[in-house]
């Protein structure tokens, strides 16, 4: 009994060592574990000079989700399952992000990021399918369905950007003086961010951390290029929301600290078809604040569309 108590003690250890000591490695078995418990399998494919990587699960109609500025697929991993149960699900690394190619010498301007994405959807043979994105992924949303009518089924608007709010948020005002305080400062910065995308942070165990931390201080310099990039068109989407013929679902955390609320009645006032769902107690990315409410809210929307 000593020998088997002594033997297991051993294993904990070992555990608890290896938890702290490769948190990479630890925090690769969370991920996957996390995926295929969403039904997910990552894949790639080859798209131009792009290899880009992506999620996908699920049968029935197919929901494309992209997520925002410095995210990646892994944004919406708590959000899959609730739609993987009865829709195609598909979820890529954008170009420039995650574990998509990042070139230095290529552009990601709206127009080559449109681009990129509509070869991704003709390369996996998607010819009718719901669209959604929160943050920047929302403002490629509402982009693609302007340019791409007859391929949309629905648009999902989440904490979306693309229009001028009608009060700045905490976060457009640091921008406005120069500022860019959603990419990480350094290894200490991760409360501080936390705290401008949420308004209830979910527990982030220590590997995920120690690898999120590592991989967006060392992508810091590719993301600054790729905001000077996409700013220029940020609220392009404003005036082409009349095009969007597609119905469109407005969600939004109502404590949003990156786009604020106010943008809500500035994408109501330009699109035709629209409903809209404002998350109580909640930050910029509901799909991760409340992925049960945002899904519910979600499936809602899309299973009355005739």
């Amino acid at each position: 009994m000593k020998k088997v108590l002594i033997g297991l003690l051993a294993v904990v250890v070992a555990m608890v060592v290896g938890y702290f000591a490769f948190p990479e490695k630890v925090a690769g078995y969370m991920i996957d574990a996390a995926r295929s418990q969403a039904g997910l399998t990552k894949k790639e494919i080859k798209i131009d000079d792009h290899n880009i990587v992506y999620l996908e699960g699920g049968k029935g109609q197919t929901i494309l989700l992209l997520h925002g500025y410095t995210g990646d697929k892994d944004n919406w991993i708590k959000l899959a399952p609730y739609l993987a149960k009865d829709y195609h699900v598909i979820i890529p690394d954008i170009p420039g992000y995650g574990e998509s190619s990042m070139i230095e010498k290529a552009s990601y301007d709206l127009s080559n990021q449109m681009s990129r994405l509509h070869k991704f959807a003709q390369a996996l043979e998607l010819k009718k399918f719901h669209i959604a994105g929160n943050s920047m992924g929302g403002f490629f949303a509402g982009s693609y369905a302007v340019r791409y009518p007859d391929e949309i089924i629905s648009v999902g608007l989440f904490n979306a950007g693309g229009v001028t709010s009608l009060e700045k948020s905490v976060v457009m005002k640091m921008i406005d003086k120069g500022e860019n305080p959603l990419v990480l400062k350094d290894s200490k910065d991760m409360p501080r961010l936390m705290a401008l995308v949420f308004v209830n942070s979910p527990s982030l165990p220590y590997p995920l951390k120690k690898v999120f931390t590592k991989n967006a201080l060392n992508n810091r310099k590719f993301y600054e290029k790729e905001l000077k990039e996409i700013g220029p068109d940020f609220l392009s989407l404003e005036k082409d929301l009349p095009k969007i013929k597609a119905p469109a679902l407005i969600l939004w955390g109502d404590q949003d600290k990156v786009l604020d609320v106010s943008s809500v009645p500035v994408f109501e006032k330009g699109l035709k078809n629209h409903k809209t769902v404002i998350i109580k107690d909640c930050g910029h990315l509901p799909m991760l604040e409340k992925p049960q409410e945002t899904a519910t809210q979600y499936i809602d929307f899309i299973s009355g569309i005739k």
